[in-house]
């Protein structure tokens, strides 16, 4: 009976096939986002892995176990089936974070979108490097040279601004000084002219 059961369960991952499986991912469709074509791939991809290690083939390959404990096997092969799409599907989790999976499959069908909307041919490679590396990058180091000279026009406005507030401040500093100098002058001479007071007012007799 419990060989009869075994043998139930194996062929019933078996004939999972067509009719229980996902359907095949083919190319992907408008309304079918790449993110849930990699969803539908890993799902197709777990239920042939079931399919492929049936039970019937494992209870083969432990048949003296199987003989002895068939229920202690199907729980063991239960256990180890669920174990492993686990593992697998917590993989696949980790790969889509490390590369970010899910934006760059988003990004691509918006650059599929946008695309479908252009009545320009798409570029081609011309076959000669060089023509097609110039085609590239020619644009991008033009875009670059205009940034680079705005940014240097931009930083000599700048500088002659800042050369000119300089120049006021000299200026400014400069007529400081030569009122400093001026004041100095008129205070030694009206100094000098109360010394001389002083002094005469000394000498005269009382």
């Amino acid at each position: 009976m419990a060989e009869a059961s075994s043998a139930s369960v194996g062929s019933g991952c078996e004939e999972k096939g067509p009719e229980g499986s996902s359907p095949e991912p083919g190319y992907p469709d408008a309304a079918i986002s790449r993110v849930k074509l990699l969803d539908t791939t890993v799902d197709t991809f777990l239920q042939k892995l079931v399919a492929a290690g049936s039970y019937q083939r494992f209870s083969d390959c432990y048949k003296r176990f199987y003989q002895l404990q068939p229920e202690m096997t199907q729980r063991i092969y239960d256990k180890f089936i669920t174990q492993l799409q686990t593992s697998i599907r917590e993989e696949i989790s980790e790969i889509k974070a490390e590369g970010n999976l899910e934006a760059v499959l988003t990004a691509l069908d918006t650059i599929v979108e946008e695309g479908k909307g252009r009545k320009e041919p798409a570029w081609r490679p011309s076959g000669v490097p060089e023509k097609d590396l110039r085609s590239t990058t020619g644009p991008c180091l033009l875009q670059q040279r205009d940034a680079l000279r705005r940014r240097v026009q931009k930083q000599e406005a700048e500088n002659r601004q800042l050369a000119e507030a300089v120049l006021a401040g000299r200026r400014q500093v400069e007529e400081l000084q030569l009122q400093g100098q001026a004041q100095w002058q008129a205070w030694q001479q009206a100094l000098h002219r109360g010394q001389k007071e002083l002094v005469a007012m000394l000498r005269e007799p009382e």
